[in-house]
């Protein structure tokens, strides 16, 4: 079964619009290709002659792997995602559908990344606090989970054991050192909280109230126990 992807929460229309395929469209329709896997790489992925995706990776159909990458044994990657040039998915790391990694990103041992998570250039993780050249840690590696739908902006570096909340934004150069809350914008060095966005990714104005309307895609939000919670839309 098929996971559910944002196009199916509230912004979808907005997500869907604005959406860019890469030099092709990589979202396939159901059916149109085998349900079968070569090697686990689904025949209907896409993988560039440099890169290098090692046997017993998993990669799912419609995912673009381009230039250069490196996606090693027991590394799973879910459908119609995309890993621009430069990528290494290391054997523990999880990505799930519909992600978009820009180039020169590395993912770790440890690292979780939930459906239609956005990676800019060059952002970074960790897996462990206090790495030396001469002492293996490879037992206290840490665990980083990035919520469905969450952007991590060009640079930006995100130290292992914290979790990213679902739709939140982690600014271009930010340094994430705390967990971050669902919808939340955070940026700086060490990252902090600035205010909200929607599941578009425009930030929201809550002014002195407790609900506000997106100005981008017209989702209503109202705050519960201090967080933005969605309002069905009519």
């Amino acid at each position: 079964m098929k996971a559910p992807s944002i196009l199916d929460t509230p912004g979808h229309a907005l997500y869907h619009r604005t959406m860019q395929p890469f030099p092709y469209d990589a979202r396939l329709p159901a059916g149109s290709a085998p349900e079968t896997e070569e090697n686990g790489v689904h025949p209907a992925a896409q993988v560039h002659p440099t890169a290098c995706v090692d046997k017993g990776a998993r990669v799912g159909r419609g995912t673009c792997i381009w230039h250069f990458c490196h996606v090693y044994s027991g590394a799973e990657i879910g459908e119609n995602s995309t890993l621009g040039q430069n990528v290494c998915v290391t054997g523990t790391a999880r990505i799930g559908n519909g992600v978009k990694i820009q180039n020169n990103v590395s993912i770790y041992d440890g690292v979780v990344l939930e459906d239609d998570v956005f990676c800019g250039p060059s952002c970074v993780f960790t897996n462990v606090l206090t790495p030396r050249a001469f002492v293996c840690r490879r037992h206290e590696y840490r665990p980083t989970l990035v919520r469905r739908g969450a952007t991590l902006g060009a640079n930006s570096t995100v130290v292992c054991g914290h979790e990213i909340g679902a739709y939140a934004m982690v600014a271009a150069g930010a340094v994430v050192t705390a967990d971050v809350p669902p919808h939340a914008l955070v940026m700086g060095v060490p990252a902090r909280q600035a205010g909200w966005v929607c599941y578009c990714g425009e930030r929201l104005d809550f002014g002195a109230g407790e609900a506000c309307a997106c100005g981008a895609c017209g989702q209503n939000f109202i705050l519960e126990d201090g967080r933005p919670a969605a309002v069905k839309k009519p």
